[in-house]
């Protein structure tokens, strides 16, 4: 079976767009490959970090995963630093990764913007530790939205070189996978920018944590324009908040947009509010009453996260030893 590995940082504030746009696609993908799930802990690191906020949010991601329906019998639930195989490959890894390849690297750029030497060497080294993430399991695909793409191109030209370099076709060129509705979330307060945990306005983003009051609340202070809604997505055209807020429902709702949008065509905001209101409190409520629960519950959850360990590490040593015994070091 086809093997796939995907994670989130542990950074809080689990919100919509981490639900449509990785965590729901991953429930549907456990049926048809063989899933592994990281909490990806040690790329949180490339940011400064409070240890207790770090952990509870490790713990917080864990809930999420299930609540939202993953299963941890089925799939792999774990803690990326808890495989100490993620930090030895990545090493080797790097030594097959020229300096240019990772200058080229957009998000780098964006993240360390004027202050690039004052970056920290692991942002730098992301991509190096992503790509070990990924071939630590041999995964063939992996889930990845626009802003990682070029993080998984690169992995697949550090696994090309790894195995030209040693002769040895040993890692797969894993491939992006894209399932179900992709769905781009953006604020709720400008439909020009994308949906995130680090908007310091929480009006602008449903968490996954919220209660049916604040879902509602949120969505009937999101901002809109005064026009009707249209009956086809072109109608949406320079309107961002209008076509933000129909592209959350249809993705919410399991349709494309040009059924949402003969849908509601014609609907004042007011009344198609309500309508998306009732149907994020139906989809995300659950969700967020589960979440709540298992965190409540801090030995179950770090029992999930204990036996992922252990099951990532049976599979991540024997593909350290082999890589040990290509390249040439001494196996313990």
């Amino acid at each position: 079976m086809n093997r796939i590995f995907s994670g989130i940082q542990p950074t809080g504030n689990l919100h919509l767009g981490n639900y449509l746009g990785a965590i729901r696609n991953w429930v549907a993908m456990q049926r048809d490959y063989d899933c592994i799930f990281c909490i990806v802990d040690l790329h949180a690191l490339t940011q400064p970090q409070v240890p207790a906020e770090l952990l509870a949010s490790t713990r917080e991601v864990t809930a999420a995963y299930i609540a939202a329906g993953i299963d941890p019998e089925r799939c792999i639930i774990f803690n990326q630093s808890a495989v100490p195989g993620h930090a030895e490959l990545s090493w080797i890894l790097g030594c097959h990764a020229p300096l240019g390849w990772l200058n080229r690297m957009t998000q780098f750029k964006e993240k360390a913007g004027k202050q690039r030497d004052n970056a920290v060497l692991g942002l730098f080294a992301y991509p190096v530790l992503m790509a070990a993430d990924i071939l630590l399991y041999k995964a063939t695909h992996v889930p990845v939205g626009e802003d990682q793409k070029q993080h998984l191109e690169l992995a697949r030209d550090i696994a090309g070189a790894f195995n030209r370099h040693y002769g040895h076709d040993y890692f797969p060129l894993p491939e992006p996978q894209i399932l179900g509705v992709a769905a781009r979330v953006m604020s709720l307060r400008d439909g020009t920018r994308k949906m995130s945990k680090s908007d310091p306005s929480e009006q602008s983003r449903i968490n996954l944590t919220d209660d049916a009051d604040a879902i509602a609340t949120k969505i009937r202070r999101a901002k809109t324009d005064p026009h009707p809604l249209p009956d086809t997505p072109e109608g949406l055209a320079g309107r961002p908040e209008a076509e933000n807020l129909i592209g959350i429902y249809a993705a919410l709702a399991g349709m494309n947009e040009a059924d949402a949008c003969r849908r509601f065509q014609g609907a004042l905001f007011s009344d198609f509010k309500g309508a998306l209101v009732d149907l994020a409190v139906a989809v995300l409520g659950p969700i967020g009453a589960e979440m709540r629960r298992l965190t409540s519950e801090l030995g179950y959850i770090d029992a999930i996260l204990r036996r992922g360990a252990e099951r990532a590490g049976a599979i991540a040593g024997v593909h350290l030893d082999e890589v040990r015994g290509i390249v040439g070091l001494l196996r313990p």
